[in-house]
């Protein structure tokens, strides 16, 4: 019995410990935005604000250009996520159904330009964008995001296309539809939980990347991510501002995150193992 019992105590020990570990950066971010400047600073940790103050917020959403860039990451990462969906699923759907020359070839790609860092391709995007007279434009962030998120989106939904019984398609097909008609009618329907999936790693992805639109764009191009800079200064750092901004840029994430993480755990597993 004792055995037993510590066979399911510990793993219940590690699993709290690892939660606070994961939670309380979180949990310190939150309770920063309320506090008080003297609570912020005191050299005595408050780990609850008793005093709480909203001041901080108010001041991160009169911040300089704050709904231009709240506009602007919403268009890139909303750009990307559709368009990855868009091209993947086609994507996949070739790979997954028919047999081509070079087929074996072109999935090992997939799998190294997952692999490959996308920073090694910041020199070579950014002299691509500045030739093409694009800086300080929308449409480049959207494409490259796009192309950062797109091999995971391909491989994923390959697994979930190879999954559904051919005979479906074949019966639409008997029925008078077109191929493609049969992919839109009956496979799209039934990749609910691999686009879910797809679509929460591509809005994270795009929505917290910063290096690169810090190379591409200024001033009214830029996101969030880089709004999230202007309350540190020469004359130094207002933390409270800065932690209600980063609960600001982190809602969205959280919003999207509760609406589909469970249909999206069940999709980013079912589309590794199947296929």
């Amino acid at each position: 019995m004792r055995r037993s019992l510590a066979g399911r105590l510990w793993p219940n020990i590690v699993a709290v410990i690892l939660f606070v570990f994961f939670v309380f950066p979180i949990y310190w971010m939150v309770t920063t935005a309320f506090k008080p400047d003297l609570d912020i600073v005191s050299s005595t940790p408050v780990l609850f604000p008793v005093h709480a103050t909203f001041s901080h917020f108010t001041k991160a959403v009169h911040a300089p250009g704050f709904w231009t860039f709240v506009r602007n990451s919403f268009t890139v990462t909303i750009g990307a996520v559709l368009l990855s969906l868009i091209v993947a699923t086609l994507s996949a759907f070739a790979v997954a159904r028919m047999r081509f020359k070079g087929r074996k070839a072109f999935i090992l790609l997939i799998m190294v330009a997952q692999m490959a860092p996308w920073e090694v391709l910041t020199i070579s995007v950014y002299l691509i964008v500045r030739d093409s007279d694009a800086l300080n434009s929308l449409l480049p962030l959207t494409l490259f995001y796009m192309m950062m998120v797109l091999p995971f989106t391909v491989w994923t939904l390959r697994g979930f296309i190879a999954a559904v019984p051919k005979e479906l398609e074949e019966a639409a097909l008997v029925d008078g539809c077109s191929r493609f008609q049969a992919f839109v009618r009956v496979v799209l329907p039934l990749l609910a939980p691999g686009l879910m999936a797809t679509s929460l790693f591509g809005y994270i992805t795009a929505w917290n990347e910063y290096a690169l639109v810090l190379i591409l764009n200024k001033d009214s191009g830029q996101t969030l991510t880089l709004w999230l800079t202007q309350f540190q200064t020469n004359f130094g750092d207002d933390w409270g501002a800065t932690m209600a901004a980063a609960s600001f840029f982190t809602l969205p994430v959280v919003v999207v995150f509760l609406f589909m993480q469970r249909r999206a755990s069940s999709g980013i597993t079912a589309g590794a193992v199947k296929g």
